[in-house]
């Protein structure tokens, strides 16, 4: 009876997910963070929505109003939020690494782990770009990286925002207060309503203009 929802980063995956009885998909983009998958949430989720018949869940890049309003339009029935929440009252992350995600600009996140085949997304920093100059050799490097991946999210959970891994997605850039989780998803969902409403008053008006044209 448990509803299960992977994450997919795949139209293929997110079909194969459905033949073995899923009940939704969350479809996340590369702009994630954490691990991530290699196509944009533009191009993932209509994909994903077109090629199963499950509820299609987006992520990857959403921190805001736009970003719901965005996914709903792709044809997703909801959205899953990861970034936006690292800065808010309920989360137990250290406060050095919230500071650092409300101070990211929309360069600032960085891919480490393509050489191992697990890449993650996380916010520019001492440890991340050691590690990017590591994996330059991975055959010759590997040992020292492994031990630097050990424990590194948990390093910076506890505060350590130098040698650990703030796992973070681009949309940081978006994330500038510290709200509780209520007001965050309040405001999201505020933002989304707004921009629904000026849509279709804008087809209305567009509408209203082709009756003018025809009569």
């Amino acid at each position: 009876g448990i509803k299960v929802v992977p994450v997919v980063a795949s139209s293929a995956l997110a079909a194969r997910m459905e033949r073995l009885g899923a009940d939704a998909v969350v479809a996340e983009g590369t702009e994630a963070g954490g691990h991530i998958g290699e196509l944009t949430t533009m191009a993932l989720v209509p994909a994903v929505c077109d090629a199963v018949s499950i509820p299609v869940i987006a992520a990857g890049g959403i921190a805001d109003g736009r970003g719901m309003a965005a996914a709903f339009a792709l044809g997703a029935e909801g959205v899953q939020v990861g970034t936006r929440f690292l800065t808010v009252e309920e989360c137990t992350i250290a406060d050095a690494y919230k500071e650092k995600v409300i101070a990211a600009k929309d360069a600032d996140t960085i891919v480490t782990g393509r050489g191992s085949g697990h890449p993650v997304r996380c916010l520019k920093n001492k440890f991340a770009r050691k590690v990017r100059s590591l994996e330059g050799d991975v055959a010759q490097n590997g040992d020292e990286l492994e031990a630097m991946y050990v424990g590194s999210l948990r390093r910076a959970v506890e505060g350590d925002v130098d040698n650990g891994t703030m796992m973070a997605g681009q949309v940081a850039a978006l994330v500038r207060d510290r709200a509780t989780a209520a007001e965050a998803i309040a405001q999201m969902m505020a933002e989304a309503e707004a921009l629904g409403a000026r849509d279709m008053a804008a087809m209305a008006a567009a509408n209203a203009r082709r009756e003018r044209a025809a009569g």
